[in-house]
């Protein structure tokens, strides 16, 4: 899995880390701070959200564009800058009556730097495997590459839980999903009587003397606030990436380049007729077409899903279901994968033995660790955002070493083809969200009444959805990426991987579609909205796929 691959895969996987781990941080907790300091309500932190995700998947388009007549790299540098002045201002606690424009300003920044960094960066990745040497091991650089990302994304939910605990437990509150919603609705004269009975037991819950204005009020400002700092650690992870970047540089120099400037003497760039230009681009346009559906529906991981580990998910775990509530067991069980694939796959008895002797110390220090947890582990929303990418460190060798098989056994499915079986994979992860939904009051009653604690769900079924969207994802994320730098014809490189972030863009904001419907409507019709697109999208991708499998040969 590792071995041959250049050293500047692992300089730009590395550097692509770091701003992912500020990224995802934020992202954990973004709808949950829209609705804490300003009481969006469902349908407007949708709106915003989808936007958002919208804007940061659409400006790599922009960026291609320009990397493609002034460079990748300045591009890339260009983008930290930009990312980090929005960041710094998006850690800036302000009042509500005018916080919303430098909230907006920001997200703005951080949409035009991640468009001028994210798609840029990969193309550099692609450019690697140019050479003959590297050319067969381009898919396998791309998983590679695509489970650095998720080695942030698993640690950023536990980082912004950790800050929003600390930083209410020093206004001398704990976090109650409940609250800011009710507080919202006290201030603003919308609140039920069952409500303001809630209400009034959560706040002598929190030991505030005072009246009840003056609590909500506290609260909505100290958890807002809170969420201020765990936006800036995207400040710190960004400058961690650029000297990362900045210090790695001559292992991918060479990687830095375009159709219009000096390329390395061992790279041939492919030249093609107009005809077969043209069929590369359409196959790409079609490919984007159905992926648009796929990420409409897994981004529900920080709208839709996160709502509904706030709302009906059980705010505490007992027994055996703590483990993957302490990122340090996952770290654990982490290491314990991938010192057990090293010793079945090393050739040496020197490697197996360390492998092994990883592999029992890991299991001690597991086991150490799960009987020093206290009995009863307290669960936030956003930290079931860590299963997804957790799932996608683990899984990533598994894939890599099944479809290795299969290509021995020349039997390996094409990017295409992956791509259907992910869509179909995705339905399925919805169908587990539906069944776990069956019997559920709807979000409207929820918001009016509240729920009681006997009719929370266990997190076992949120933790489920995660596993297989994540088999998903596998095939269809870092293979898609794959397919574009391979197919692309070579001027349009930036473009074309700009194109792949545009349908993400297109599909990012289509989630808002499902927090639409996220009030009156029963679960599991919400949820079978989703099962539907994508069993519609993969019937479409599979009716073209000799079109597709043709231009990838």
């Amino acid at each position: 899995m590792f071995e041959g691959q250049p050293k500047g895969l692992y300089a730009l996987a590395l550097a692509n880390t770091g701003e992912r781990f500020g990224y995802y941080t934020m992202l954990a907790i973004f709808t949950l701070f829209l609705q804490a300091k300003f009481g969006f309500t469902a349908a407007e932190t949708s709106t915003i959200f989808g936007s958002f995700l919208a804007a940061v998947y659409f400006m790599p388009l922009i960026g291609g564009i320009l990397a493609d007549k002034f460079g990748y790299g300045k591009m890339v540098t260009t983008g930290i800058v930009v990312m980090f002045i929005g960041y710094v201002l998006l850690s800036i606690p302000t009042p509500s009556s005018t916080g919303k424009i430098l909230m907006f300003g920001a997200l703005a920044l951080i949409a035009c730097g991640t468009g001028l960094f994210k798609g840029n960066l990969q193309v550099m990745v692609g450019n690697l495997y140019d050479a003959p040497e590297y050319k067969a091991k381009r898919d396998t650089a791309f998983s590679i590459f695509y489970m650095a990302i998720n080695i942030g994304a698993m640690y950023a939910p536990t980082a912004a839980t950790l800050i929003t605990n600390k930083m209410l437990s020093k206004a001398g509150f704990t976090y109650v999903p409940q609250l800011p919603s009710l507080a919202h609705q006290f201030l603003n004269g919308t609140i039920t009587e069952e409500g303001a009975t809630t209400l009034s037991g959560l706040q002598a819950a929190q030991n505030f003397v005072g009246d009840t204005a003056t609590f909500c009020t506290t609260y909505i400002d100290k958890l807002s606030e809170a969420y201020n700092y765990g936006f800036a650690i995207a400040c710190i992870s960004l400058i961690v990436s650029m000297i990362i970047y900045v210090a790695c540089r001559p292992m991918f120099k060479h990687a830095d380049y375009n159709s219009k400037q000096a390329k390395p003497a061992n790279v041939q760039e492919e030249e093609l007729t107009p005809a077969q230009t043209k069929a590369r681009i359409q196959a790409l346009l079609l490919v984007f077409a159905v992926v648009i559906f796929f990420w409409m529906a897994f981004h529900q991981n920080g709208l839709t899903l996160t709502f509904f580990a706030r709302d009906y998910t059980a705010q505490a775990v007992t027994g055996l279901d703590r483990l993957g509530f302490n990122i340090v067991n996952l770290t654990f069980l982490l290491v314990i994968v991938y010192a057990g694939f090293s010793l079945f796959q090393s050739k040496t008895g020197k490697a197996k033995g360390i492998s092994g002797l990883v592999l029992v110390i890991m299991l001690g220090l597991l086991g150490w660790s799960y009987s020093s947890m206290d009995q009863t582990v307290g669960i936030l929303p956003q930290i079931f955002q860590q299963f997804n990418p957790f799932f996608v460190i683990v899984l990533t060798p598994v894939s890599l070493a099944v479809f290795g098989y299969l290509a021995k056994k020349k039997k390996e499915p094409s990017a295409p083809r992956k791509i259907g079986i992910g869509m179909v994979i995705a339905a399925c992860g919805f169908l587990i969200m539906a069944l776990g939904s069956l019997g559920l009051p709807t979000p409207a009653a929820v918001e009016a009444n509240g729920i009681s604690a006997d009719v929370l769900v266990s997190p076992n079924w949120l933790i489920s959805t995660y596993l297989v969207l994540t088999f998903a994802e596998l095939l269809l994320s870092p293979m898609g990426i794959s397919f574009v730098s391979k197919v692309a014809p070579p001027k349009y490189k930036g473009m074309m991987m700009g194109g792949w972030f545009v349908a993400t863009a297109i599909g990012n904001y289509l989630v808002a579609i499902i927090g639409y419907l996220w009030g009156g409507m029963q679960l599991w019709m919400v949820w079978s909205v989703l099962i539907v697109c994508c069993l519609l999208s993969a019937l479409f991708i599979f009716s073209i796929m000799k079109r597709l499998e043709k231009v990838a040969k």
